[in-house]
């Protein structure tokens, strides 16, 4: 009998009175041996280290071995506190936690409020209403990963452990007294199982087995266990000895035995496969081929997964996609885009690591290629700064690890935003006046095309391509790393001012003239928060000068003060590393659909500023953000790369709540404006794609979609239409 899981192995902590090290120096030895698990009592009712407190301290001073309890007294232990006790140290301890619980008294309870408070896959706070507990609202508060919930009980054959295992819990847990009462028990657990809708599979077996030094040979002890395991299902095997030579036995030659028999005996072999609880299947979307998902990825995350709450959803759109891929190696992206490829009526979305305004990382219903997994930060030749990085990281882990070598690139103004986006569209930084656009360092990339194959791309290889993506990269394929030449930048001041801008087409103006007089070293952001009654309109700049000279530092910063009245101002001398390092690393929640406009703009004219501002007053927009750009970007030949719109001094960002308010006030703007960064624009209208591209680079990109990608794989961001029929592509 096979119910597919990984076999595994485990120790009973033993009973330590007051000395808890040695249930320590026991868990230290079962990681060293190699065993999966340590289980720890939870009595609170007897002179003994309370058991999350004792399993706190072994995950402090382990790595890889797994921590539970060997069932759980209801009585002596409020469940919303264990709920959040066992959610804590699986965040803490890497996602190694599992939760024992005891069969009988209030476990349904129990059960009923840890479920309810780690279920964020559905929204609103926690509610139970039971006899003995209750929850009037509480907030969720999930683990780091499913944690498994083993029910578990002295008596094998007992019905009642049995209907509890087999219609809620994910483990049977009990002592091997007879191999009848365990085939007993297993068939009454199965019957549960069936009775409640689910598939007797998702219940892992476990037993826990005594043995003392010399009793009996190995080979009978391994040969007893592998049929347990072989002839009745049994998954996880529990040793339960106050004998560390017994342990080490076990261990060293017990386990191998076992596992060698799983191995010839099973399909799989020892190490199982995944089996989907009921409740995932249930929340399964149509047309998707789940049980077709490649094997090898580095996670495939379904809507019932835990995991989902955390993927789902994008920045600012929140998404209910059909199944999230993430991928760790170029070949996994491979196999995550062929599925994608078998499923063509199904949206197919990429993330890098998940922060964009206008949304695309997401959708409903449809397939997300993640490749969060690929974040790796290397340094290739010190001579030439050059460095090789990932799509998945993020940028304050690059700044970070470019720091110690005095280097930087140019990467947007907030480090939570992944490399990939941002490194394929353009990149509008804090250092852009000084060194240019993030893809203006960009000195080869490797990427999955849209057939599957493989490429780089550089100005020797395939340097159509590499055109392309800098700057139109979404529509070309899927990067898997990249090839910076880093930036030497050294201290670097960092104003954070706000003023006065009750007369705001004025500062506008000002501001404007402020930037364009600078030199290309001083690099400066705009929000001007919409007015609010009876309070002055406030502008917020954040402003970056490639300096850490306080006279250079102060003239760069006269002008800008003087603008108007200063309300608050925080001026420092820092490190790129250190202004990219305030990402959060919280998980998005967004709800809703973003709406948010993007333009490019010459020069802050005062016709401009006067618009503008009646923008700013009508309450339609709820952000209002001008970037500098200029300086250093306007250097790059229009042509050199799919990024066209060089000659732009600014780029102006607004959002709202209403789509059809905001274009409303857009539609003021626009007469201003000369094209747009497709980062920072959520609307799809066909316009927008002659908006995002000047025409001979359209006609180019479209020449270039036809021969790569014919057949619209990659249309999830702003979408390129072929210029010719996929019959007429040479590829």
């Amino acid at each position: 009998m096979n119910h597919g899981h990984a076999l595994e192995f485990g120790v009973r902590l033993p009973a330590t009175g007051s000395d808890p090290e040695r249930s320590v120096r026991w868990a230290r030895s079962a990681e060293d041996l190699g065993l999966d698990l340590v289980v720890a009592g939870d009595r609170p009712d007897l002179p003994a280290p309370e058991a999350w407190t004792l399993l706190s301290w072994i995950a402090g001073v382990t790595t890889r071995v797994r921590l539970t309890t060997g069932g759980h007294d209801d009585t002596a232990r409020n469940p919303a506190m264990l709920a959040r006790a066992v959610a804590g140290l699986d965040h803490l301890s890497g996602g190694r936690v599992e939760l024992g619980l005891t069969a009988g008294g209030a476990a349904c309870e129990t059960l009923d409020v840890v479920e309810e408070l780690w279920n964020v896959l559905d929204g609103g706070l926690a509610r139970v209403q039971g006899d003995r507990h209750r929850l009037a609202g509480a907030q969720k508060a999930a683990p780091a990963h499913e944690v498994p919930v083993t029910v578990g009980g002295p008596d094998p054959t007992d019905p009642g452990l049995a209907r509890l295992a087999g219609a809620r819990a994910d483990g049977w847990s009990v002592p091997l007294t007879t191999t009848e009462d365990l085939a007993a028990g297993m068939r009454l657990v199965d019957r549960a199982a069936r009775d409640a809708g689910r598939d007797p599979r998702e219940i892992r077996r476990w037993i826990t087995v005594q043995r003392r030094a010399g009793r009996r040979t190995v080979e009978a002890w391994a040969t007893e266990l592998r049929e347990l395991v072989v002839e009745h299902g049994v998954g996880t095997i529990v040793l339960d000895t106050d004998d560390h030579d017994t342990l080490v036995r076990f261990a060293r030659e017990v386990v191998p035995a076992v596992r060698a028999g799983a191995g010839a005996a099973f399909p799989r072999g020892a190490a199982g496969v995944r089996v989907r609880r009921s409740s995932v299947l249930a929340r399964r979307r149509p047309g998707i081929d789940y049980d077709g998902v490649p094997a090898g990825l580095a996670a495939v995350v379904e809507p019932g997964d835990l995991g989902y709450a955390r993927l789902r959803s994008g920045y600012l759109r929140g998404g209910s996609p059909g199944i999230v891929l993430q991928a760790a190696t170029t070949g996994q992206v491979v196999k995550a885009l062929g599925f994608a490829r078998r499923h063509p009526d199904l949206p197919l979305s990429r993330r890098s690591a998940g922060h964009g305004v206008s949304g695309r990382s997401t959708n409903d219903g449809g397939i997300v290629i993640d490749v969060s997994p690929m974040n790796t930060i290397e340094v290739l030749d010190e001579a030439t700064r050059r460095v090789r990085i990932g799509p998945g990281a993020r940028w304050t882990d690059v700044a970070t690890a470019l720091a110690p070598h005095g280097w930087a690139i140019s990467s947007g103004d907030y480090g939570g935003v992944g490399v990939g986006g941002l490194a394929t569209a353009g990149g509008l930084g804090y250092l852009a006046r000084a060194h240019g656009l993030t893809i203006d360092h960009l000195r080869a990339v490797e990427m999955v095309l849209a057939d599957g194959e493989v490429v780089r791309c550089s100005e020797q290889e395939n340097p159509d391509l590499f055109w392309a993506v800098r700057g139109a990269g979404a529509n070309f394929g899927i990067v898997t790393s990249f090839e910076f030449e880093a930036d030497v930048v050294g201290p670097v001041a960092f104003a954070a001012l706000t003023q006065d801008a009750r007369d705001t087409a004025r500062y506008l103006v000002e501001w404007g003239r402020f930037v364009e007089n600078s030199p290309r070293d001083l690099t400066s952001f705009l929000i001007v928060p919409p007015s609010r009654r009876g309070r002055s309109t406030l502008a917020i700049s954040r402003t970056v000068i490639d300096s850490g000279d306080p006279d250079t530092v102060l003239a760069r910063l006269e002008p800008l003060a003087a603008i108007s009245p200063m309300y608050e101002q925080d001026v420092t001398v820092t490190t790129y590393a250190d202004i990219m390092g305030g990402a959060s690393d919280d998980a998005p929640v967004s709800r809703g659909e973003p709406i948010s406009r993007s333009g490019l703009l010459r020069h802050v004219t005062p016709e401009f500023a006067s618009v503008a501002s009646r923008v700013l007053r009508s309450g339609d927009v709820h952000w209002f953000q001008l970037r500098s750009v200029g300086g250093a970007v306007a250097d790059v030949d229009p042509d050199a790369t799919a990024y066209a719109h060089r000659e732009a001094n600014f780029s102006l960002v607004v959002m709202g709540a209403d789509a059809d308010a905001v274009d409303a006030q857009w539609a003021l703007l626009a007469p201003y404006l000369d094209g747009m960064y497709l980062s920072f624009e959520s609307g799809l209208r066909p316009e927008r794609i002659e908006q995002a591209w000047p025409p001979r680079t359209l006609a180019r990109l479209r020449e270039l979609k036809a021969t790569y990608d014919p057949d619209g794989v990659f249309d999830d961001n702003f979408a390129l239409t072929p210029s010719r029929s996929p019959e007429e592509s040479p590829r």
